[in-house]
């Protein structure tokens, strides 16, 4: 990248832990720079939305927001959320906003079980435990469509109507994701998860084009799973799974699953993708911002630190992505954690450990940042 232009970066730390946990993944980034002899660079703009900007302004961003933010190469993105902000005024104002304004519809989030990190799992290690979550992000459950009625008539009489929304194209279009990434990795297999067996509508669209797309990839392993009988599999049998696709709600819910069987929430990377680059892709930790520490100085920075890793691996940087990875085994391997994983580490230590760690460590190329084991 070396005489380009710096890349723009837009920061949103929002709520809770959010700040403390973005900031560590800057100083990875400011680390990378710094040792490239200028190859390359990053520009950071700061926006302060979330439920303070709520509380304040009635709103959880500006007005122009999706314009300001269009104009940018990434979306670092820390935490929404807060008491006294009602959960889906901030989630719908601010994380779902940019989501759906930008179509990021696949959602991506590495499982995987880090060297040093003790799974719940009594038989869980790296080696079963390493599959990634693939996850529609625009539709389905969460398409925002239905509304509140008959609440005039009294207590008691509201009735909630709550549709999702299945396109074939929004199930293709991510489905043939899954299937692409799949063939980045060692075992090439896709797993579906929906439950067509009570949702006889959505989901049986979801079936049928995903067996229209599986004719596609003839090299690539295929299966199909309710999502009740998933949840048991990803705990009995967390060895069979590769890459498993599926509506927003359900990856939502399994993802959160598979980051706890590896050991912590706080571990959890994610990137919201736009894979046709019209718009910013926005990348993000699972872990949401945790009111209950906020300020503490002992939430888990790794989530943000691997997101930050997954942002580099999308724009291309992927030597630089895998090193950040590479450093942050390391100091999981070393112990250098935080109290969520029984250490006794900062925030900032762990921080400090991974830019230990990644001075060390050479560029190891062609190593994905968390998408696949062989890239």
């Amino acid at each position: 990248m070396s005489g380009q232009r710096p890349v723009r970066i837009a920061v949103i730390p929002g709520d809770g832990i959010g700040p403390e946990v973005v900031a560590e993944g800057l100083r990875v980034l400011d680390h990378l720079a710094a040792a490239s002899d200028d190859a390359m660079s990053f520009e950071y703009v700061m926006f302060p939305w979330g439920c303070d900007y709520y509380l304040r302004h009635g709103k959880m961003i500006a007005d122009d927001a999706l314009d300001t933010l269009a104009g940018f190469d990434a979306i670092y993105f820390g935490a929404v959320g807060w008491p006294g902000v009602p959960d889906h005024v901030s989630l719908w104002g601010l994380r779902l906003a940019i989501c759906q304004g930008f179509d990021q519809w696949a959602n991506i989030r590495p499982v995987r079980l880090l060297p040093g990190v003790e799974s719940p799992l009594r038989r869980g290690t790296p080696a079963t435990i390493d599959w990634v979550v693939v996850r529609e992000n625009t539709e389905g459950e969460y398409a925002g469509i239905g509304g509140v009625n008959l609440a005039a008539r009294g207590r008691g009489k509201a009735v909630a109507l709550q549709a999702g929304l299945f396109t074939e194209e929004g199930c293709e279009r991510i489905i043939r994701h899954a299937f692409d990434l799949a063939r980045g990795r060692e075992r090439r297999k896709v797993t579906s998860v929906t439950k067509s067996n009570a949702q006889q509508y959505g989901m049986v669209l979801w079936d049928e084009t995903f067996a229209r797309v599986v004719a596609d990839y003839p090299d690539v392993e295929t299966e199909r799973w309710l999502v009740d009988a998933m949840a048991a599999r990803f705990v009995l049998r967390p060895e069979t799974l590769e890459v498993v696709v599926a509506s927003n709600l359900f990856a939502d819910i399994l993802s959160d699953l598979g980051s706890a069987l590896a050991g912590s929430l706080g571990l959890a990377a994610s990137a919201n993708l736009n894979p046709e680059r019209r718009f910013p892709s926005m990348f993000e930790p699972v872990h949401g911002s945790a009111p209950d520490i906020a300020g503490r100085g002992i939430a888990n920075p790794i989530g943000a630190i691997w997101s930050a890793a997954l942002l580099l691996d999308h724009l291309g940087l992927r030597d630089e992505a895998a090193r950040v990875l590479a450093a942050i085994e390391a100091t999981t391997r070393a112990g250098l954690v935080t109290p969520d994983l029984g250490g006794r580490c900062t925030t900032h230590e762990v921080g400090d450990a991974v830019l230990a760690h990644l001075a060390e460590r050479p560029v190891t190329a062609g190593v994905a940042a968390g998408y696949g084991r062989d890239g």
